[in-house]
């Protein structure tokens, strides 16, 4: 299924003050997050955040911090974040079957949470140019696992420009001057 406007929503998994730093390649994951947050929402594509122990780890970096007005924010304690009530009830009752997932760390909430919405019945769409690990053998095993299992693996700009389909729009303009302000990012 190719991801439009109406059928996908995103999922940015604890992106929090005490942890985005300490992940392998920070300063590029919180590029490229911001990136997909700033193309999303230019598409007005729901946008769920999670913080995982906030107490511990601290809120949502500022880098990613109200870029969304709309953003569905909950805090958990679980790794899967299906695992947490609210957010199970989210995306059960969420009608939109595409779910773009992003965040840290790969190979625990990432994973876990990959799984899961798999099981639920959704569309999986790894934005991998946006999730990271401390350990970059843990992530790069995580993100063999998740595509055995059946995710389907994308990077932030295939995603926006599959989201577009065709040039020429307001909405297209928009992802391209996103795109050339961040120039290559990897």
């Amino acid at each position: 299924m190719k991801l439009s406007s109406d059928n996908a929503v995103a999922l940015i998994i604890d992106l929090q003050e005490k942890l985005a730093p300490v992940m392998n390649d920070a300063s590029r994951l919180i590029a490229n997050v911001r990136y997909l947050l700033d193309g999303l929402n230019v598409y007005k594509i729901p946008i769920v955040q999670t913080r995982q122990y906030p107490k511990g780890l601290g809120d949502a970096i500022s880098e990613i911090k109200g870029v969304s007005e709309s953003a569905v924010v909950f805090d958990k304690t679980t790794f899967s974040c299906l695992d947490d009530c609210e957010i199970r009830r989210f995306f059960t009752t969420n009608p939109r079957p595409n779910v773009l997932l992003a965040g840290v760390e790969t190979h625990i909430c990432v994973l876990q949470t990959a799984l899961d919405l798999l099981e639920l019945g959704k569309n999986v769409y790894l934005i991998v140019d946006c999730l990271s690990s401390r350990d970059p053998f843990d992530s790069k095993i995580a993100l063999k696992r998740m595509i055995q299992s059946g995710v389907i693996p994308t990077t932030s700009e295939t995603a926006l420009f599959e989201i577009a389909k065709v040039a020429g729009s307001p909405e297209f303009k928009a992802i391209s001057k996103l795109t050339v302000a961040k120039g290559i990012v990897r």
